[in-house]
């Protein structure tokens, strides 16, 4: 016989693993697509979504026969950026870090080991890096991620990646410890962080750490754009903007930087 309590646990964690891969279509997805990413059958998958289309978690397009992201999940991202207090007094800063550079301009956090963009200012150029917030990146691939981990001590980047591995993504990301530790020692004497192509192809990143109150790496700021504008010639200035940037909000937020 079933456990009832059993039953409810896995019911929920499967309704969360539908508003996840909601999340990650942009333009919606059939139940049919949901259920087979899922590992769901196509009735479970659809019994799961009315009920989180009865919470208000997702929204159904009868016109197209598209499941979407609803409402009900804006209102619990909107309560987790208010938690976070970095998040409201980063927006002017990155704002006027996009004017600057003429750059997007993004704000992020480690979660679960990835890099995780929270907002974004994004360039008003034609062509621009776009990450849309919520979206994931292994660390080693991210600027943000790099600068992050560029505080932990060595032993702790040594034990991230022997449990996590690297993930690379383009020929450029990082494969080795050994390497992976240059570009860590360079990111603390620079003081900002280098994405090389190492997310996308064709695109850099520069990132730097913002400090909590208690001095620990809270989140990063960065700025990311085609590489043919962000050449080596530009690369301290605007590691310089965004290092003072997220200066700025670890003032702002009452951090500090360890002794």
């Amino acid at each position: 016989m079933t456990d009832p309590q059993s039953q409810g646990v896995q019911s929920v964690a499967r309704a969360l693993r539908l508003l996840h891969l909601l999340s990650q279509q942009d333009e919606g997805a059939r139940v049919s697509d949901l259920a087979r990413l899922a590992g769901l059958a196509v009735s479970t998958t659809h019994r799961l979504l009315t009920t989180l289309e009865l919470q208000h978690f997702a929204q159904f397009d009868s016109e197209r026969a598209l499941w979407h992201v609803g409402r009900g999940a804006f209102s619990v991202g909107t309560a987790f950026a208010r938690r976070h207090n970095f998040v409201t007094p980063a927006l002017p800063l990155l704002r006027h870090l996009r004017d600057a550079t003429r750059e997007t301009a993004n704000l992020g956090i480690l979660d679960q080991d990835e890099l995780v963009t929270l907002s974004q200012v994004e360039s008003r150029e034609i062509m621009r890096a776009i990450s849309p917030p919520g979206g994931r990146v292994p660390a080693f691939c991210s600027g943000m991620g790099k600068a992050i981990l560029a505080t932990w001590p060595d032993a702790d980047i040594a034990e991230f990646v022997a449990r996590t591995g690297f993930h690379p993504m383009t020929k450029r990301s990082h494969r080795s410890l050994t390497t992976a530790m240059v570009d860590i020692k360079r990111i603390r004497a620079q003081g900002f962080a280098l994405d090389d192509e190492e997310h996308v192809t064709g695109l850099r990143c520069l990132a730097a750490v913002v400090w909590s109150p208690q001095a620990e790496a809270v989140c990063a700021i960065s700025v990311s754009g085609l590489a043919a504008r962000l050449p080596d010639a530009r690369l301290d200035t605007v590691g310089r903007q965004v290092a003072e940037a997220a200066a700025e909000l670890t003032q702002r937020i009452g951090g500090q930087k360890p002794d």
